[in-house]
């Protein structure tokens, strides 16, 4: 079964919950952890996770998230996952600090799409999970939000660098997400009255002097118009230095960030930028569509109408070479492209979806790459035209030169190469995919 990986939760919005708990566990771990599967079981209803993962995968039951426990424990605790492959897909990572006086939980939860939680009642069962584990389990600080809009809201660190983040973490309300648990030290911070009359769906104090607040009835309408307003009014009421204005701007400009963009690329390069968005952060997706929409590369122009002769007096030796350049390439990158292997159009895209992540150009010696990627590359590219379009190989005694003819073109791999390696930015101006579909018309 397929589990939820970060790559995924990455591809589409998700609703995230950051909680951090203290507990004791005079006892043991399986009493003092109970009350918290109990809640997850009672209310996660229809996004209840189905699989425990430790060192193995088993279906979810208590005594499978007690051996799972057990069998992470280290001397500093346990990590496991909880997991569910059906849709709404569930990734929940506990990870457990475990001392001789009092332990802590983190729970990192998410649940995708987004859009699951635009039903109430999904909305009121993780409420209800969120209100039991934060008056068993006292937290300073935990949330509730749409993944994409914390990454835009600059959650967690929010502005701050990673050392003041971790000694001073929620110590002022720095954002007011869908749901919201302050710690008392916060609610006293702030005075209890004022935290208690903050305008919101939903202001309740827990049995431990915490405060339960969530702004929208729908974890998925987080983004509209009143929803904005209402966010900017208690976020405002909490932190009364802030100007209201200001802070309905910037989260006007957040939506405008998220509201989705019809992908409109140019076909001959739409593989590989299809791909390439998932390299981005949600919170980036739209702003990059709109972005690859208006790029056009150049249109290739590594071609000749007429081939020049061959000028090489042992063609088999020159092509055995190409070949060995070509194997070459296969053998140092088919673990990460594994495609290579098939010499496909799928695997060229593959390759320039590798070398864009690894920024090839830049961190590579130039010397490597004139000298022995770029040949590599030029004869990969030129077998795959061979192999997948028919074409035939006009050999030339200056490598670049060399041509393969598909029907009334001859194309110059080893130039397109060259040209593909010169920077990053050359890796989409000068796309293997696109030079690849471009022959691809020529075809006979």
């Amino acid at each position: 079964m397929k589990l939820l990986t970060l790559h995924d939760l990455n591809k589409a919005d998700s609703l995230s919950f950051s909680f951090k708990g203290a507990f004791d566990s005079p006892d043991g771990v399986e009493p003092a952890l109970t009350p918290l599967f109990a809640a997850l079981e009672k209310h996660a209803d229809r996004w209840m996770p189905t699989l425990v993962k430790s060192n193995r995968k088993r279906r979810y039951s208590r005594e499978a998230v007690w051996r799972a426990i057990e069998e992470r424990r280290d001397e500093y605790g346990s990590i496991i996952g909880l997991y569910r492959s059906e849709s709404p897909a569930v990734s929940l990572v506990l990870n457990l600090m475990l001392a001789q006086g009092q332990s802590t939980l983190r729970a990192s939860l998410d649940v995708q799409p987004l859009s699951f939680f635009a039903d109430v009642d999904a909305c009121r069962g993780l409420v209800a999970m969120a209100r039991a584990w934060a008056s068993r389990y006292p937290a300073e600080h935990a949330a509730a939000h749409s993944v994409a809009d914390r990454q835009l809201a600059g959650a967690p660190s929010f502005g701050r660098d990673e050392a003041t983040r971790r000694r001073d973490g929620f110590d002022k309300v720095y954002e007011v997400f869908w749901l919201n648990v302050f710690g008392p030290k916060l609610v006293e911070s702030i005075g209890r009255e004022r935290m208690l009359s903050t305008p919101a769906h939903l202001v309740e104090e827990l049995p431990n002097g915490s405060v339960l607040l969530v702004l929208w009835p729908t974890a998925a309408e987080f983004a509209n118009e009143e929803a904005r307003v209402a966010q900017a009014r208690a976020h405002v009421h909490l932190r009364p230095d802030l100007d209201f204005d200001t802070v309905l701007r910037a989260l006007k400009e957040r939506r405008a960030a998220l509201v989705p963009v019809e992908p409109r690329f140019h076909p001959d390069v739409a593989p590989f930028l299809s791909r390439l968005l998932d390299e981005f952060a949600i919170s980036e997706r739209q702003r990059k569509i709109a972005e690859f929409n208006a790029f056009w590369p150049p249109v290739p122009d590594e071609w000749l109408p007429v081939a020049l002769p061959s000028d090489v007096a042992n063609p088999e030796r020159v092509l055995e070479s190409y070949g060995d350049l070509s194997e070459g390439l296969v053998a140092a990158l088919h673990t990460k492209v594994p495609s290579l292997m098939d010499e496909t159009a799928e695997s060229i895209t593959d390759l320039d979806l590798f070398f864009w992540r690894e920024d090839f150009p830049k961190r590579y010696e130039r010397q490597l790459i004139d000298g022995h990627t770029a040949p590599a590359l030029g004869a990969y590219l030129g077998d795959v035209l061979v192999r997948r379009l028919g074409g035939t190989w006009v050999l030339r005694q200056k490598m670049e030169e060399s041509q393969v003819r598909v029907g009334k073109r001859v194309w110059l791999p080893f130039l397109r190469a060259r040209r593909y390696m010169q920077s990053c930015q050359s890796l989409l101006d000068y796309s293997l995919t696109q030079f690849f579909h471009e022959a691809e018309r020529y075809r006979p």
